[in-house]
């Protein structure tokens, strides 16, 4: 194996640390976008039963801002439910812009790896042909080991930039896909808490 990732020449090098980041990336962010953990199904159910029991107060607020990134959103809007149906929403948009902002964390990089190795392998490519024909114009076609060994680089790390870029990309969109939802489910329940507290037709928080 090591013979094969040498073969193809330095460029191998950047495209192994692709993949290493694609990998860690990978682990770091399925471990972080739980769904359970980012908007816990029942927290909503929770918050509203505080506050018909008049339970909500700081220490509460502050559980609630801790216990997981929906719960960020919804202490930002009841920490100014008070002033009024927009400016709750406009809290709840500021926290959720946040939120938003470290669940695509890394999400970026996962995107430039996987439109960039394919790359390092076609450069990779360009550079063991360029070796081949500059065998052959100074040794002629006689010296098959060199001409096989610019082809061998050319062939290896067009495939190691594939085989990075194939799933950085599958990974990329998964995760995006993962926030999206996400992002749709944590909007759901702020406006059903919106609505409970300001709105004229009240909601049944438990019920939905």
């Amino acid at each position: 194996m090591f013979e094969v990732l040498a073969a193809g020449g330095w460029l191998m090098l950047p495209i192994i640390l692709c993949s290493i980041a694609v990998i860690a990336i990978s682990i770091e962010r399925y471990w972080t976008l739980n769904p359970q953990k980012i908007a816990p199904k029942h927290l909503l159910a929770q918050v509203w039963g505080w506050i018909k029991g008049n339970q909500l107060d700081g220490n509460k607020l502050r559980e609630l801002k801790q216990s997981s990134e929906l719960g960020k959103v919804l202490a930002a809007g009841l920490s100014n439910s008070r002033h009024g149906r927009e400016v709750m929403k406009d809290s709840i948009q500021e926290a959720a812009n946040q939120v938003i902002h470290d669940m695509e964390r890394y999400l970026g990089a996962l995107g430039t790896i996987a439109a960039t190795a394919p790359l390092l392998g076609l450069l990779g490519t360009v550079l063991g042909m360029i070796k081949v024909f500059t065998a052959i114009m100074l040794q002629g076609t006689g010296n098959a080991g060199v001409l096989a060994g610019g082809i061998s680089e050319a062939l290896i790390t067009t495939a190691a930039g594939l085989c990075v870029a194939i799933p950085a990309m599958m990974f990329h969109r998964f995760f995006q896909r993962r926030v999206d939802t996400l992002v749709v489910t944590m909007e759901q329940e702020a406006i059903k808490l919106v609505d409970a507290l300001h709105s004229d037709r009240r909601v049944d928080v438990k019920a939905v």
